[in-house]
């Protein structure tokens, strides 16, 4: 069993050393609250370690990280759900909740912090699977892998990616952050 822990470790901090900084973004593309978002990402790290047990290499790293964040934030969004008895976040409570991001070189100016602040609303407000797929492709993986990860052909991903595209570009135009569907 020390073995078999000792791999998983190993897996596990190769894993969050490649693609730590995806897994926040992923945490902050699923949650605006930024205690909720913590707690989130602690529970994809802690879903990751655990699969790691299983982890047979049949797939890149790379995918089955991303597979094993997606499937635990989708988890998170499904009982965040449920414990508000099925009611949708207001645009109110997105804003109250999700201020804006320190100034650091990634966020250099006030500015890019309020539109990145607007698109990530925007993304919040997808559908858990639209949600995904857009996540994967804005973290630069392929559409093969993506496809991987969520169980449809790269066909129907690049298909799925221009339309989530065309949906966030008009709501951007227009000054929209929830989902109008």
């Amino acid at each position: 069993m020390l073995d078999t822990t000792a791999a998983q470790d190993e897996q596990y901090r190769q894993a969050v050393a490649d693609y730590g900084p995806a897994l926040v973004r992923l945490a902050r593309a699923y949650e605006a609250n930024p205690d909720t978002r913590q707690d989130l990402l602690q529970d994809v790290h802690l879903a990751l370690w655990r699969s790691f047990a299983g982890f047979d290499n049949r797939c890149s790293l790379r995918t089955w990280v991303y597979r094993v964040a997606h499937n635990a934030a989708a988890s998170h969004v499904l009982r965040t759900r449920r414990a508000k008895t099925g009611s949708h976040v207001s645009l109110d409570e997105i804003e109250e909740q999700g201020g804006l991001p320190a100034r650091d070189e990634n966020h250099p100016s006030l500015e890019q912090a309020q539109i990145l602040d607007r698109l990530y609303a925007m993304i919040q407000s997808l559908n858990p699977f639209d949600r995904q797929v857009i996540l994967l492709y804005l973290e630069g993986v392929d559409a093969v892998s993506i496809g991987e990860v969520t169980g449809i052909s790269a066909g129907n991903v690049a298909t799925k990616i221009h339309r989530i595209k065309t949906i966030l570009i008009g709501r951007f135009r227009n000054g929209e952050n929830h989902d109008q569907r």
